[in-house]
């Protein structure tokens, strides 16, 4: 299978490695990989602080960067998300409704293809750590993600799943609702972190690097004693 590789503006500018990983990935389980350099954001951050207008533009292009009728999957529930659910308010009816529709047929986050397109749990990785994992609310509201995430980090050789309280609350992120407000922010970040501490585990995974950005924010001014790390990176360990 020939697999088209969606890598979001914050693996691109912050976590190359995982998109690094996610590659490895896919063609250790034998599938080709074809990655545009082209492509660019999809828009979402327009369209979420109003600018409907610009978000249509970058959108144009996003569609247009994968023009093929293949999945197209990225290390993210919050972008594949937007595409699938928010594309239509751009382009419904217009000279693109076709191509728009085809791209929210085929885009993906890569859990959910994996478990069920793919139909592999277990990639041989090793990750020797106690986890816990936060359910972030673009894939729990936007893309509808189930257990897909569990199910990989089940076959983990050496890792130990403890489910935090309160696992599928925001941790404070929300895109430019962290700037704009800042306090609030905060505090859902440290209700998060310490869920995620009272579980004894040493980091906190996550389908959405921008979740975890937030996250290590928080740990990294308060020198806690807690990492965090994107799947795609944990399953790609101990090869």
């Amino acid at each position: 299978m020939t697999i088209d590789i969606f890598i979001p503006c914050f693996i691109d500018q912050f976590y190359p490695e995982t998109g690094f990983n996610m590659i490895r990935i896919f063609e250790k389980l034998g599938h080709k990989v074809n990655y545009n350099p082209k492509q660019t954001c999809c828009g979402q951050i327009a369209f979420n602080s109003g600018f409907w207008e610009e978000a249509k533009v970058i959108g144009e292009k996003f569609i247009k960067d994968f023009p093929d009728n293949r999945p197209v999957v990225g290390p993210t529930a919050s972008c594949t998300g937007y595409v699938k659910s928010y594309f239509n308010e751009l382009f419904h009816n217009t000279s693109l409704h076709n191509e728009y529709k085809q791209l929210q047929k085929n885009i993906y986050e890569f859990t959910d293809f994996m478990v069920n397109v793919l139909k592999v749990t277990d990639v041989g990785a090793t990750f020797d750590h106690k986890v816990t994992y936060h359910d972030s609310c673009a894939a729990l509201r936007e893309y509808g993600l189930g257990d897909e995430p569990r199910k990989l980090l089940a076959q983990v050789k050496g890792l130990e799943l403890i489910e935090m309280a309160d696992r599928d609350v925001c941790c404070g992120f929300g895109g430019t609702f962290a700037v704009k407000n800042e306090p609030i922010s905060t505090a859902m970040a440290q209700q998060k972190v310490d869920n995620a501490l009272n579980t004894g585990a040493e980091y906190i995974v996550s389908t959405d690097s921008s979740c975890l950005m937030h996250l290590q924010g928080y740990i990294s001014k308060h020198n806690i004693p807690l990492k965090t790390i994107h799947i795609v990176d944990v399953l790609a360990s101990g090869w």
